[in-house]
């Protein structure tokens, strides 16, 4: 019995954080009420509050439930064992993409994230994991880059952190117009065009057998 109790539990607040996903998604955090959370939910407000003990607390759980794409990337740098730096970062570049384009939850809440949310007050530390997760992910970025001129023998016409700052804005620009349009247009192809074109723009070479 304690176990069926636990698992209604666990259930019951999987399904609010559903519920808020949609909510947010459409209405945005700061016009979302958890009245209009616990009616998608099908519960009350009272089963908001024994799972969580505010909207933000709310919204921090979505957050958490899913890995945000430069999370994910920075993660992959990380964990990386390719000993070519250029190969690395246009297969983290690509997996970033691709995490957008077919996840749906993660655009779903990468959406939010950017769009329909204010990062004042409580929610300032949403902001700060964002921060993170970018000065890390740039971080990676600039090493790559001076490792590539390193091995290559090449002169960079960039530091590897100016390098790096323009090539995480391209992008993150990519990802933002991509949301905006409803997915118009191919997100991973445009992006491993674009990555490879600032790649080679920068006097880097490809992998050998790479398409330019």
């Amino acid at each position: 019995m304690a176990r069926r109790t636990k698992e209604d539990a666990i259930a019951t607040r999987n399904g609010l954080i559903d519920a808020a996903e949609r909510v947010f998604g459409e209405k945005g955090v700061s016009q979302a009420s958890l009245s209009d959370i616990a009616r998608a939910a099908g519960t009350t407000r009272g089963a908001i509050y024994w799972h969580f003990k505010d909207k933000a607390d709310l919204f921090g759980a979505m957050m958490d439930r899913v890995t945000l794409p430069l999370e994910r990337g920075y993660g992959e740098f990380e964990s990386s064992t390719c000993p070519d730096p250029v190969q690395r970062l246009r297969a983290v570049m690509a997996l970033v993409l691709s995490s957008v384009a077919s996840d749906e939850r993660i655009r779903r809440v990468f959406e939010i994230a950017l769009y329909k949310v204010e990062y004042v007050g409580e929610m300032v530390g949403v902001r700060d994991r964002h921060m993170a997760a970018s000065e890390g992910f740039t971080r990676q970025l600039a090493r790559d880059f001076e490792a590539a001129a390193r091995l290559q023998k090449v002169a960079l016409p960039a530091t590897a952190t100016n390098a790096a700052m323009g090539l995480h804005a391209m992008f993150d620009g990519l990802i933002r117009n991509w949301l905006l349009g409803g997915g118009h247009f191919d997100l991973v192809g445009v992006g491993r065009a674009s990555t490879d074109a600032f790649i080679l723009g920068l006097g880097l070479r490809l992998p050998a057998g790479s398409a330019a």
